[in-house]
């Protein structure tokens, strides 16, 4: 048996865009980056795990028209640098070793809504409804699907005995009756938070914790500079 790398995209790519937020839209990048940090929970103190497959859970873009509420123009978001970021994202998962692309779906109810740093500056007084721009406001979209995927496969995984060790690289509590039921089963659950702190009513119900990625420096990497005990890009280039 060996170890099954389960990815909840959405969580991923937060916390990669944190870390190279010059790569927000380098689907090639992402792709190679979410391989090489799973592969990278495989070597443990001494220890080589045998990979058994790496599971990346997301959705496909959302590509369809709307109106913007400030201006009221059209925006095609199929032709946006999200959707094209994710297509070719999705596409260069599948052609990966090892790697297999779950997708779930967005819901169908999408409403516009202010940014929050915009909120907060409206409630400030620093600004008003008036000066909105058509940047001040993103489309709220809500994926369907995704968590139970990842709570099947985990049980499935466990039940099937068909790994000895299940790695999740995610940050949500909702994942704790799956990682309860794979701990009952026998199966190490390590969980990659990605250097965020993880909720005490999920971190009671794992057998580790560790990340593999370099720990984001926001000051550091907006000013091009790499931070103490963060690897330089080139090093990470695959």
């Amino acid at each position: 048996m060996g170890t099954a790398i389960l990815i909840d995209g959405a969580f991923f790519l937060k916390r990669f865009r944190a870390i190279e937020p010059q790569n927000r839209f380098n689907a090639a990048r992402a792709a190679d980056i979410a391989w090489r940090w799973a592969v990278a929970h495989l070597r443990e103190k001494g220890i080589k795990h045998e990979l058994y497959r790496i599971f990346f859970y997301d959705c496909p873009p959302f590509e369809k028209q709307m109106h913007n509420p400030i201006s009221r123009r059209a925006v095609n978001f199929e032709a946006s640098d999200e959707a094209i970021f994710r297509r070719q994202l999705h596409e260069r998962l599948r052609s990966k070793r090892k790697m297999a692309l779950r997708l779930g779906h967005l819901g169908g109810a999408t409403e516009w809504t202010i940014k929050p740093q915009v909120i907060a500056q409206l409630l400030k007084g620093k600004r008003d409804f008036t000066s909105l721009t058509d940047r001040d406001v993103t489309l709220q979209l809500k994926q369907k699907g995704v968590d139970m995927r990842i709570g099947l496969d985990i049980a499935a995984l466990a039940l099937k005995r068909q790994v000895d060790q299940i790695v999740l690289m995610a940050g949500d509590a909702d994942f704790v009756p799956a990682a309860k039921l794979a701990r009952r089963e026998g199966v190490d659950f390590v969980l990659d938070p990605m250097w965020l702190p993880v909720p005490d009513s999920l971190h009671e119900h794992i057998d580790g914790k560790r990340s593999t990625c370099p720990r984001p420096q926001p000051l550091a990497v907006a000013k091009g500079a790499v931070a103490p005990g963060c690897p330089r890009p080139e090093r990470l280039a695959g």
